[in-house]
């Protein structure tokens, strides 16, 4: 296609459309993979997420000018937590490519087979666990670090956690072992185990934990090694990533299924469920039986991975950015519950867009009560069919909110209503519309007072992505921005009956209120309580200008639970303070007597983690401003292009398209970004409160590298993709992706695929990923070539 035929293109109602799809699916992604690796809270079931993703693998397949380097398809998703210190891993921890049906496994079958020239290849086929990724780094024999995967590249060092898990051993058996060796696995917790230490925690008057494998993460990150010791964590070994032979006489294995021999002879254990086969038809009997035995099975999987067998034909096949083209994962169907649907209601979020969500009579789905689903846009709720009133069947895949399939058309009675989604916002009242021609989303237009939206994109400032401040999740956010968020289900339990504490003791009863009508009793309820707090915050230009003092006087509604369970009553609470009463037991005291109230630590914290949000990098704090398609990847790109906020804002399209990994779409946003007068004002705000508005500047580096022509391919230690290539232009050198004859030098880490054999044929010097580092510190010179 032509320069000027793409231009033509991109001004066509048609590809608006797939472009404004692409993003959405982009933001949708990044916004699931966060829930589910960092933050151990999945907000989408797996079916949902893969047809999402295949949805834009298939955009990109056709359109690939969309196919950004920020693109979720380039990437393996999560990334590394500030609880613990960051580890660069010495290979990179990629993905698998899933299928969804037999067909599509045989198609994946062929292409290797046709690629290999080999009719029917050896493969393994291996469990797929529903658990936590884990890497084990030994050093001759010995357990030296244990790291989560994070973003593939960089994960958190947990090895204080892992030391607790019995089944991972300290010191590997037999030898001669490797210098070096990462180990790679899946952290769980078996299934009898941990419906054990649930009723052991429903014993103690506690909540149970919602599923194996939310629980299994959510231990590995504990901060206390001695909670994490009381998980009934255990692991299995299914790969190996890094390799350093060293001089001890060690020979690695040839094989996969060799390899996992080997992992057991060490120590290490490795899933019994693991077969050799070859041809399709016996594969195909193995997915099934194991199908049928996953309920039988003491851990969770969703699936069965199957891998070429033989090492040389995997390194032969090579990698793509995110994934071997070795191995594919078959993905069992998800299951399916029926549940009524009371109600489909709408949220905003931080960006404005208006989401409908079903309300559900509660179901019990992969061991956690499911009340509510997403319905993502009003003609989703259409094409699905469902009305209120519904019995609907929701597809179990193993997470917390799953996905409405549809309506169970044989049950309704004809009492059933039709949804109808509302024409103005529900937190700010403004009316609703599309940002754009084409959008299917509607979207809140008051993005700088709807405090819905104010809520979201506080929050989301403090999430881990963004500015990372300990202490401002989405509680803190909803008690700084809409602290009467719980008002009508307060006023509610008072209709109903149910008595209101405040914080002084006083409990509040609704009396003599039968003979109004409903919305006579609700206006009653109303009055009882207390006048409706102002919010601290308005706007979060406001936010690092916050006090302890501000924040004393912020009340929240809360349910009054008993050993865990609701009782119907809410309490009103101090949220950022200590209490101001204590309850007294004696006869001549009040029930209630006034304490001194302090602000509590966690508060502090937060105060402290907001001063140190300040010094943070400008990528993070471009992430921070919710600029729409502006997610860590292009943030880093922008910011190493512009080192500051003026700078970027004065740059032209032109000049921030150029941008590796930016493009139009992410220049045309923030330029559209920076257009608005209120977010001028924000960023005053905040530079005036001490925020950093620029990078520091960097160290000189030598030019070593200046007047080559350098290729990576494959995974290097302690550099992602693009890290590395950075690191070469940064002393100098030109970084590129093809091998040619103009090429100085070709560095080939695991996964490098062909590019290493093209290197030799054409006399280009190739070196492994050992010598990266030595290439960079000293050029040529350090490696002897020139």
């Amino acid at each position: 296609m032509s320069e000027t035929e793409s231009q033509d293109l991109a001004h066509t109602p048609h590809w608006q459309a797939v472009r404004e799809r692409h993003d959405a699916l982009v933001q949708v992604i990044e916004q699931a993979r966060h829930a589910y690796y960092d933050s151990d809270s999945p907000q989408m079931d797996d079916a949902d997420y893969d047809r999402l993703f295949r949805e834009l693998e298939d955009i990109e397949r056709e359109h690939p000018e969309l196919a950004g380097a920020d693109s979720p398809t380039e990437s393996v998703g999560g990334s590394a937590r500030s609880d613990f210190a960051a580890v660069r891993h010495l290979a990179q921890m990629t993905s698998i490519n899933d299928v969804f049906s037999f067909e599509e496994l045989a198609e994946w079958e062929e292409r290797v087979a046709k690629e290999l020239g080999i009719d029917e290849p050896e493969m393994t086929t291996e469990v797929k666990i529903d658990g936590l990724a884990i890497n084990l780094l030994y050093v001759d024999g010995r357990l030296e670090r244990a790291a989560t995967r994070g973003d593939g590249y960089t994960g958190e060092d947990v090895s204080a956690n892992v030391a607790t898990i019995q089944t991972i051993p300290q010191t590997l058996n037999g030898g001669p072992f490797p210098h070096r060796v990462e180990i790679r696995g899946e952290v769980y917790i078996p299934l009898k185990d941990f419906e054990a230490f649930n009723e052991a925690l429903e014993a103690q008057g506690k909540a149970r934990l919602a599923n194996p494998r939310n629980a299994a993460a959510g231990s590995l990150r504990q901060k206390d090694p001695a909670m994490t010791a009381e998980r009934p964590l255990a692991m299995l070994a299914h790969g190996v990533g890094f390799l350093e032979r060293g001089d001890s006489g060690f020979e690695a294995p040839d094989t996969q299924f060799d390899w996992y021999r080997r992992l057991e002879s060490w120590g290490l254990p490795v899933p019994v469920h693991t077969r050799l086969l070859k041809g399709r038809g016996a594969i195909v009997e193995r997915i099934r039986e194991l199908g049928d035995a996953r309920d039988s099975l003491d851990y969770k999987i969703d699936g069965v991975v199957v891998k070429i067998n033989d090492l040389a034909l995997q390194r032969s096949l090579g990698m793509t950015s995110r994934a071997p083209r070795w191995a594919a994962a078959y993905k069992f169907p998800p299951e399916e519950v029926h549940t009524r649907l009371l109600d489909i209601r709408v949220q905003v979020g931080r960006t404005g867009r208006v989401t409908p969500y079903g309300v559900m009579e509660t179901v019990l789905v992969d061991g956690s009560r499911v009340s509510r689903a997403t319905l993502h846009n009003a003609q989703e709720v259409a094409r699905k069919g469902v009305l209120l009133g519904d019995l609907v069947i929701l597809r179990k895949a193993g997470d917390i909110i799953p996905e409405i399939l549809g309506p169970v058309l044989a049950a309704r009675t004809g009492e059933e209503r039709p949804f109808i989604m509302p024409s103005t916002c529900p937190s700010c009242g403004a009316p609703l519309a599309a940002e754009k021609e084409g959008d299917v989303d509607l979207r809140c237009p008051n993005k700088e007072a709807c405090p819905a939206q104010i809520t979201e994109r506080v929050a989301h400032i403090g999430a881990r992505s963004a500015l990372d401040i300990e202490g401002l999740g989405d509680e803190a956010a909803l008690a700084l921005t809409q602290p009467e968020a719980s008002r009508e289900e307060v006023a509610a339990a008072l209709v109903d009956g149910h008595a209101i504490i405040l914080e002084d003791g006083t409990r509040l009863l609704l009396k003599e209120v039968d003979h109004l009508a409903p919305a006579e009793r609700l206006a009653a309820a109303e009055a009882l309580l207390p006048p409706p707090a102002r919010p601290v915050l308005t706007r979060e230009a406001d936010l690092f200008d916050l006090s302890a003092r501000e924040l004393k006087d912020v009340f929240v509604w809360r349910p009054v639970k008993v050993e865990g369970e609701v009782t119907g009553e809410w309490m009103q609470v101090r949220y950022f303070w200590t209490k101001a009463y204590k309850a007294s037991m004696k006869k001549d005291e009040p029930a209630f007597i006034p304490t001194p109230s302090q602000p509590s630590k966690s508060t502090l914290d937060m105060l402290a983690e907001l001063e140190k949000a300040k010094s943070q990098s400008l990528a993070r704090l471009l992430v921070a401003l919710s600029i729409r398609h502006i997610g860590p990847t292009a943030a880093k790109a922008l910011a190493s292009a512009f080192h500051s906020m003026d700078s970027l804002r004065a740059a032209t399209l032109e000049e921030l398209s150029k941008v590796e990994g930016v493009g139009a779409t992410i220049g045309e946003s923030l330029i559209e970004w920076f257009a608005v007068d209120w977010h001028h004002e924000l960023l005053e705000r905040w530079a005036k409160a001490g925020v950093h508005m620029e990078d520091e500047p960097t160290e000189a580096v030598s030019k070593v590298l200046e007047g080559l022509t350098i290729v990576v391919s494959g995974a290097m230690p302690g550099y992602d993709r693009e890290g590395a290539k950075e690191a070469i232009v940064l002393r100098g050198g030109k970084a590129t992706g093809s091998v040619s004859k103009k090429t100085s030098l070709v560095v080939a880490g695991p996964g490098a695929g062909s590019k290493a054999t093209k290197a030799e044929a054409l006399g280009v010097p190739v070196i492994d990923e050992t010598r990266f580092q030595d290439l960079l510190d000293g050029g040529l010179a350090a490696l002897g070539l020139e």
